[in-house]
C-alpha cells in the first residue's frame, strides 16, 4: 500500500484487476442508474470505475470510517459528478444508507470478513434491488468444496491464519445464499490470477 500526499491510498492489487473487472462491467451492469459499491476500500475502483461509466452514478460505502479520506480524496482527483460521496455501511446491518440501487458491486470482501458478512451482504442486496437488478462480486473461490489452484489454498491459508472466520469461500454456499434471497442461479466468468467474476440477478 502507499499514499499520496493528499491522502490517496493505492493497492498494488487494484492496478492489476480494475482492467478486467471493468470489461465484465461493461458488459452486465445497466447503461445508467445507481450502483452501490460495499466495501470501497481506499476508493480507487469508485473513481476508476465512475470516470469509465459516466452514465452510472456510482455510490462507494465501506464499514471503515477510515477509508473515507482517501475515498474522499480519490474523488475530488478524478472530479466527476457521477461519483458520490462515502457513505458508512455496515452489510450485516438490517437497514443500509441507500435503500434503492440497480446494482450492486464487491469486490474482494467475501474472503476477508466473516461469512456473516456475506450472510448481511445477500439480504441486504436482495432488500435494495428489484427484479433484474445485478449483484457483482469478485476474488477468489472454491468450486465443489477444492480450490482451483494452489496459491489460492495457500492465501486461504495465510488467512484464515489471520483471522479464522475469514477464507476462500465455496461458490456453492454463496450460491445458496443467494437464492435463499432472492436471487437467481450464478453465472461465472474467469478472471486474471485464479479469480472469478460472479453474479446473481434478482428474480
Amino acid at each position: 500500500m502507499s499514499e499520496t500526499s493528499d491522502g490517496r491510498l493505492y493497492f498494488p492489487h487494484v492496478a492489476r484487476n480494475r482492467e478486467p473487472i471493468l470489461d465484465v462491467l461493461r458488459r452486465v451492469l445497466p447503461r445508467q442508474g445507481l450502483v452501490l459499491e460495499i466495501a470501497s476500500g481506499g476508493g480507487e475502483h469508485a473513481a476508476y470505475f465512475a470516470q469509465k461509466l459516466p452514465g452510472l452514478r456510482w455510490q462507494p460505502t465501506d464499514a471503515n470510517s477510515e477509508m473515507f479520506e482517501s475515498i474522499a480524496a480519490h474523488r475530488a482527483a478524478v472530479g466527476v459528478a457521477n461519483l458520490l460521496a462515502p457513505l458508512h455501511l455496515d452489510v450485516t446491518s438490517e437497514q443500509w444508507p441507500v435503500e434503492k440501487a440497480d446494482a450492486v458491486v464487491c469486490c474482494n470482501m467475501i474472503h476477508i470478513s466473516p461469512w456473516a458478512a456475506t450472510e448481511g451482504l445477500m439480504a441486504g442486496a436482495g432488500r435494495t434491488l428489484t427484479r433484474g437488478g445485478l449483484i457483482y462480486l469478485y476474488g477468489p473461490y472454491k468450486i465443489d468444496g477444492r480450490h482451483t489452484a494452489p496459491s489460492n489454498q495457500d492465501f486461504d491459508d495465510r488467512l484464515r491464519a489471520q483471522n479464522p472466520l475469514w477464507g476462500v469461500r465455496d461458490l456453492t454456499d454463496v450460491s445458496h445464499l443467494a437464492i435463499h434471497h432472492g436471487f437467481g442461479p450464478a453465472e461465472t466468468i474467469a478472471m486474471p490470477a485464479n479469480n472469478l467474476s460472479v453474479f446473481f440477478r434478482r428474480a
